[in-house]
C-alpha cells in the first residue's frame, strides 16, 4: 500500500527476529477484503509504503533465541492474528485485542504483512503451527484467516442444536460460517447470497435455503419463511454498515446476531429502536475479532485432518509466482462472479 487507493511494489529491509520471533519466508498467500478496505476505503487511515497481506502459509528461515517448538525449514500455518500472548488481556481472555483494540491483528495493520519475501511472526511457539504432513497449501491457507473467522462466527452465535440460524453473506468467511454453523448443529440454515459458485458451495457446506438478496429484501424473505417469527441466530460475514440493522430485525427476541464482519466506512452502525424492543429485546448483539494463535490454527487444521471442513474448495483462482500477488489482490478488488477466493502458491 503506496497509499489510500495506491498499490505497487518496493524494497523493504529484511525484518529482524527478536528472542521469541521468527522470519518466515511464504509459499502460499492469500488476498482478502480487508486487504481491499484497508487500501481503496482507507478504513484503517493512510498507510504508506505498508506491505499487505495477512494470510499465509511459509517456512521457517530464522528464529529467535528462546524459540523452543520450532526450526528454520519448518513449514508452518501463520495465523492472521497473532497476539502478544505475554499481555495483560491475553490473561483476560482477549488475546487478539493485546495491547489495545484489535492488537492482535498486526500483519498489514500495525506492521507490514505477509506479501514480502520474508516476513516477521511475534511469539513464535505461540502463533506458528507446523504444517501438517501432506496438508495442501491452498487449503491450510484457508485456515489462516477465513476458517478460524468464519467458524468463529458461528460460535458466537450460541447455535443451539436443532436451531434457526441465517448466514448474512457467503463470501470466503461467510461460507466458512456456514461450516461452522452446520458442525455445531444448526437445524434450518438460510444462506444469503446471488453468485453461483458461493451459493453452490453453500449448500454442499450445510446451507438448507439460499436467499438471494437480489430478488427481494432479504430481512422481508427471511420474516415470510418463518412466519414472522425471524430466526435464533444471525452470523453477519458481509454486506455494509446497513446490515446490522436488518440482522436486528431478523433475529428473534432471546436471539443473538454475531459479527465477523470488517466495516469500512462510516461513523456510526444503526441498531433499529422498534426491532430491538425499545432496547428490552433480549437480543444479543456480539462481535469479534478472531483469536489467532498456534492452538487455534491446529484446531482448524484437525477440522480438515477430520473432514469436517473443506476449505480448499474456496480456491477458485490459483495462481504461481510472486509476481501474481499484485493480480490476486485485483481480482479480490473487482469481485468477478465466479471468484471466490485467490491464492498465490510462491517456490517451495
Amino acid at each position: 500500500m503506496l497509499g489510500i487507493g495506491k498499490v505497487g511494489w518496493i524494497d523493504a529491509e529484511r525484518p529482524s527476529a527478536g528472542p521469541y520471533d521468527a522470519i518466515v519466508r511464504p509459499l502460499a498467500v492469500a488476498p482478502c477484503t480487508s486487504d481491499v478496505h484497508t487500501v481503496w476505503e482507507g478504513a484503517l487511515g493512510d498507510r504508506k509504503n505498508l506491505i499487505l497481506g495477512h494470510e499465509a502459509v511459509g517456512v521457517i528461515d530464522e528464529i529467535g533465541s528462546e524459540v523452543k517448538d520450532f526450526k528454520p525449514g519448518d513449514k508452518v500455518i501463520v495465523p492472521a492474528i497473532t497476539p502478544d500472548w505475554r499481555s495483560m488481556a491475553a490473561q483476560d481472555g482477549v488475546p487478539m485485542h493485546s495491547n489495545g483494540m484489535l492488537g492482535g491483528w498486526k500483519f498489514s495493520n500495525s506492521k507490514n504483512g505477509v506479501f514480502a519475501e520474508f516476513f516477521h511472526v511475534n511469539d513464535a511457539d505461540m502463533n506458528l503451527a507446523h504444517l501438517p504432513k501432506g496438508m495442501p497449501r491452498e487449503q491450510a491457507v484457508m485456515l489462516s484467516d477465513m476458517a478460524t473467522t468464519g467458524i468463529q462466527g458461528a460460535e458466537m452465535a450460541k447455535i443451539k442444536t436443532g436451531s434457526t440460524v441465517a448466514v448474512i453473506g457467503i463470501g470466503p468467511v461467510g461460507l466458512m460460517a456456514v461450516a461452522g454453523a452446520s458442525i455445531l448443529g444448526a437445524g434450518r440454515l438460510f444462506a444469503v447470497g446471488s453468485r453461483k459458485a458461493s451459493v453452490d458451495l453453500a449448500l454442499e457446506y450445510g446451507a438448507s435455503e439460499i436467499i438471494n438478496y437480489r430478488t427481494g429484501g432479504l430481512v422481508e424473505q427471511i420474516l415470510e419463511k418463518t412466519d414472522g417469527k425471524g430466526v435464533d441466530s444471525v452470523i453477519i460475514a458481509g454486506g455494509n454498515e446497513n446490515t446490522i440493522s436488518d440482522a436486528v430485525k431478523i433475529a428473534k427476541p432471546g436471539g443473538t446476531v454475531s459479527n465477523i464482519s470488517y466495516y469500512g466506512t462510516g461513523d456510526i452502525l444503526p441498531i433499529p429502536r422498534i426491532a430491538w424492543g425499545m432496547g428490552m429485546s433480549q437480543k444479543d448483539i456480539r462481535g469479534g475479532l478472531t483469536n489467532g494463535g498456534r492452538l487455534r490454527m491446529e484446531r482448524m487444521a484437525d477440522l480438515c485432518i477430520y473432514g469436517r471442513i473443506k476449505p480448499e474448495k474456496m480456491a477458485t483462482h490459483i495462481f504461481e509466482g510472486f509476481d501474481k500477488i499484485e493480480e490476486a489482490l485485483m481480482l479480490m478488488k473487482e469481485k468477478p462472479r465466479d471468484l471466490i477466493k485467490p491464492v498465490v502458491l510462491l517456490d517451495e
